[in-house]
């Protein structure tokens, strides 16, 4: 999904230190490379054989390995992927099914033209032993064939009956059961509208109408809580250029001073790899503002919130060690809070360590939890997770919903993510892409229940008609042991004339016309 490329390139960037869409790198190679190696093999090239045959073996080593990687660091984003079915999983299953409808025909068709070969090759057989033979596996292999045909069809057709059984989708329910649209977080404010974590870029999520602000706090040499996301200064500031050698150190271990006269922005508006690959070019006057931005004090961000009386929440990062403030990052924190006196209700307080202290000299703040058990949230009175969305993927968080625990899940930048969310009734979502999902008045993909129910009863219908269908094949099949020259009392000719097949003897079975009874048991079995 889209929704993990931009996790993707920054996990990359940490490896390499270069910012590019690797992801989109990725998926073009991979889909180049499939598309390649599938025209080899439907046109039978053996030009370059050798070329080809270590390309092949060098692509089918490069995704295993990828996805062991996948499967071995990052398994929990295959979630996403049972996601994406409860939301589409209906819609495929219609488009499937329709499809199937519209390649019945053909296969049918296909298959009587191969029964019909089999018994001009069956009365065909004469009392030469040898040529006996030839016509026998002649047709054995049409017999082969038409199970070939068949065989994937009907298992395929059996898999789309199935699956209805095990389909559950949040987004098949009534009108009048949908909860309300879920509230924003901008993640870094709207870091596509703004460098992330700068006052640019919480103003563009304020307009934007979001409920609260999110960001990341750092503390400085000096004591200084400032917003950072990164564990270095190069992705988002000019270190590379004011102090290349510092460049992979800590940002607390700087001072404040020298942080800010650090610039913030100009990878954001003169770069020419941006941050998203989908995010709009920037107005003239928004690249202007950008380009001046600076890393802000945590103060900073307090004050907006306070004016704009915006939700906070906040990730407070621990010092690293040897950092002078590393046993009281937690009560510098709670007094900058304090010194800017925000009202206490707008602090959502994430930061698990010593709850007991920040509950003394700040009883208002919000305590929200990760995914704890409920009894551990019951016992230190919490009444909201902060959660990633893939958990919505286990019964979609619904021990947590009947205990009135309220969830905001992050991050979720895709709109059919923010409607999977919208019909599991989430409360709050965390997104860098405020400025489209605000947009939306109506999940999308939402089906009403009584469309389910009747689409519930057309596939009941459809495996009825299914069953007696089979059981009619069945019931006219040719006798057992009936001779091969001779027709039995069920089996159908109208496609096979005397004119047609000279070699038939005139003895083996009389010319006659066929009703339309006869045609219709053809065509049925």
């Amino acid at each position: 999904t889209s929704n993990e490329h931009n996790g993707f390139d920054w996990v990359v960037f940490l490896g390499t230190g270069v910012w590019f869409f690797w992801s989109l790198v990725l998926l073009s190679l991979f889909w180049i490379l499939a598309i390649y190696m599938s025209l080899l093999l439907c046109l039978e090239v053996r030009i370059f054989i050798l070329f080809s045959q270590i390309l092949i073996l060098l692509v089918v080593g490069i995704c295993s390995f990828f996805f062991w990687l996948l499967f071995t660091y990052w398994k929990e984003r295959w979630l996403t992927i049972g996601l994406s079915l409860q939301v589409f999983a209906p819609y495929i299953h219609l488009g499937s099914i329709s499809m199937m409808v519209m390649v019945a025909w053909p296969v049918a068709f296909y298959v009587i033209h191969l029964e019909g070969e089999a018994k001009i090759r069956r009365y065909k057989i004469t009392s030469n032993e040898r040529r006996r033979n030839k016509m026998c596996n002649m047709i054995t292999k049409l017999r082969a064939l038409q199970v070939a045909v068949v065989l994937p069809f009907f298992l395929i057709l059996l898999c789309l009956y199935v699956v209805p059984w095990g389909n559950h989708s949040p987004c098949i329910q009534e009108k009048d059961k949908l909860g309300p649209k879920p509230s924003f977080f901008g993640h870094r404010g709207a870091p596509m509208l703004g460098p992330e974590n700068t006052m640019m870029s919480f103003e563009k999520a304020v307009e934007e109408g979001a409920f609260g602000l999110e960001s990341d706090v750092h503390i400085s040499m000096d004591r200084v809580p400032f917003l950072m996301h990164d564990y270095d200064l190069r992705r988002t500031t000019n270190i590379r250029e004011v102090l290349p050698n510092a460049s992979l150190k800590h940002p607390g271990f700087f001072g404040w001073y020298f942080l800010s006269t650090l610039n913030a922005g100009k990878w954001f508006s003169h770069s020419w790899v941006k941050p998203f690959y989908h995010m709009k070019p920037l107005s003239e006057a928004d690249r202007e503002k950008a380009s001046k931005q600076k890393i802000p004090k945590f103060m900073e961000l307090l004050k907006l919130a306070q004016r704009e009386k915006k939700l906070v929440i906040f990730d407070l990062n621990v010092p690293p060690r040897q950092h002078p403030a590393r046993s009281a990052y937690i009560q510098i924190a709670v007094r900058e809070i304090l010194d800017s006196q925000i009202e206490q209700h707008l602090i959502i307080w994430l930061p698990g360590s010593q709850r007991e202290y920040v509950r003394s000299r700040a009883p208002g703040f919000q305590h929200i939890g990760r995914l704890f058990t409920i009894e551990q949230l019951t016992k230190q009175n919490i009444t909201r997770i902060n959660v990633d969305y893939k958990r919505l993927f286990y019964n979609g968080l619904r021990e947590y919903k009947a205990a009135n625990i309220n969830i905001n899940l992050y991050v979720i930048n895709e709109p059919w993510l923010f409607s999977l969310a919208w019909c599991s009734r989430i409360q709050s979502v965390t997104t860098d892409n405020i400025q489209v999902l605000n947009k939306i008045n109506h999940p999308y993909y939402f089906m009403v229940s009584w469309l389910s129910r009747l689409f519930f009863h057309i596939w009941l219908g459809d495996l009825r008609t299914w069953v007696t269908i089979s059981a009619k094949s069945c019931h006219l099949l040719p006798v057992k042991g009936a001779p091969a020259n001779q027709l039995t009392a069920t089996e159908p000719i109208f496609l096979i004339s005397v004119e047609q097949v000279d070699w038939v003897e005139p003895t083996a079975f009389n010319r006659k016309q066929l009703n339309f009874r006869d045609c219709l048991d053809f065509f049925v079995s």
